[in-house]
């Protein structure tokens, strides 16, 4: 397995994506890592950290994109930078996927302008797992695609059972539409239409139509589906509430405690890893050759470590062919 780490991406430099690559090949001895940034920085902090294994390569590249850029303009201004590097090497073969905790929209816009789709694909997506009651909800797309047609939501719909299925072991993923009520014929033109195409798709057995917000975090549905604007409103807005939730239960509740602290603390820390973007790494972007694994900006070493073996094992459960062979099966795939 080789995979194009965006050495330079992140809120915190280069120093978590090194440690969370040499973390990762101590896990697997059949990874191999290409640091792609600035090579004499990453060389003095090769150095530094005393790995001297064969399996950690560098991969010049020239400048990378600060998070405040417009990645479209950054891009045209940064044509060798570590996000365009990293997409070249897969585009090129050389690596199995790419990894990043950069700007969002500069990886997505990177990897758009490969044009590595996979078969049948017309717009890749971005898929997340967020915590339920029930378990796990994968919502696709949290941001890749805010224009997004009626037949790529149902393509965000067999991708996302795909994934539900291969990586969190769910035998029949249950398919929902984002919408703002659950009664049929609500919501935007493209809504309405996607609910109509998705009731003739080859998920059409598992979509149990339309659900709302607040259905989310209830596992109404095991695979939810929107476009790419409200995607990112939903997440980001799910960030800032667990996050504030979180903060303010530990201290209410630690304040009223006298006694059995320890054993608050740590039960605390076991909810709070249901919710930390470093225990699932990042998120795919599916729908492309290859794989492409985003991260949070703000990951840490074991984010990026997460996020490799998850690039990994996604390469071994198949999933873009299993993808390809859903799609060719897809009404709406053969009509567009």
């Amino acid at each position: 397995m080789r995979i194009a780490l965006d050495a330079m991406g992140g809120d915190f430099g280069v120093s978590p994506n090194l440690d969370g690559a040499i973390a990762a090949l101590k896990d697997n001895p059949d990874l191999q890592v290409t640091l792609v940034g600035d090579a004499p920085t990453l060389e003095a902090a090769i150095a530094k950290s005393g790995y001297s294994g064969d399996r950690l390569r560098i991969q010049p590249a020239d400048g990378w994109i600060e998070m405040e850029e417009k990645p479209i303009d950054a891009l045209r201004k940064k044509p060798n930078c570590s996000i365009v590097v990293c997409w070249q090497q897969m585009a090129t073969q050389q690596v199995d996927a790419v990894v990043s905790a950069g700007h969002t929209g500069a990886v997505v816009a990177a990897g758009l302008r490969t044009r590595l789709f996979l078969k049948g694909i017309k717009r890749p997506g971005i898929a997340v797992a967020l915590p339920t009651t029930k378990g796990k909800t994968i919502l696709m797309d949290v941001g890749a695609n805010p224009g997004a047609r009626p037949e790529h939501l149902v393509q965000y719909g067999i991708m996302g059972s795909i994934y539900a299925r291969e990586m969190f072991g769910i035998d029949q993923p249950s398919v929902g539409l984002m919408n703002i009520g659950s009664e049929d014929g609500k919501g935007t033109d493209v809504v309405r239409e996607s609910h109509a195409l998705f009731t003739q798709s080859v998920v059409s057995d598992k979509f149990i139509g339309n659900v709302e917000g607040r259905d989310l975090y209830n596992g109404a549905a095991d695979v939810v589906i929107c476009e790419g604007f409200v995607g990112n409103v939903l997440l980001k807005a799910a960030e800032g509430l667990a996050d504030m939730m979180m903060k303010t239960v530990e201290a209410e509740v630690m304040g009223a405690l006298n006694t059995e602290k320890a054993l608050a603390q740590q039960a605390f820390h076991v909810l709070g890893k249901r919710f930390q973007y470093h225990e699932t790494g990042g998120a795919p972007l599916l729908g492309v050759q290859g794989i492409s694994i985003i991260c949070h900006g703000a990951s840490n070493a074991r984010s990026i470590q997460n996020a490799l073996r998850l690039a990994t094992t996604l390469k071994a459960r198949r999933l873009n062919e299993q993808i390809v062979e859903a799609l060719d099966r897809e009404p709406s795939t053969a009509m567009n």
